[in-house]
């Protein structure tokens, strides 16, 4: 979970002007960061040969 200290701190790294889209993005971006550290903590990862063979099967629909 983003804590409201991370999300301060990516509006003030925002230029002057920007749209809600940017920031909407940025927000987006960090808790997709944030999930995925958190998820390589509780070892929920996987292989690369466990990658490549859920992209081939996505990629072959």
């Amino acid at each position: 979970m983003l804590s409201k200290d991370r999300i301060l701190q990516t509006v003030k790294d925002l230029p002057e002007n920007f749209s809600i889209e940017e920031l909407f993005e940025r927000i987006i971006l960090l808790q997709k960061i944030e999930v995925g550290l958190e998820q390589s903590k509780t070892d929920q990862v996987l292989t690369t040969s466990q990658a490549r063979e859920r992209l081939k099967r996505w990629l072959l629909k």
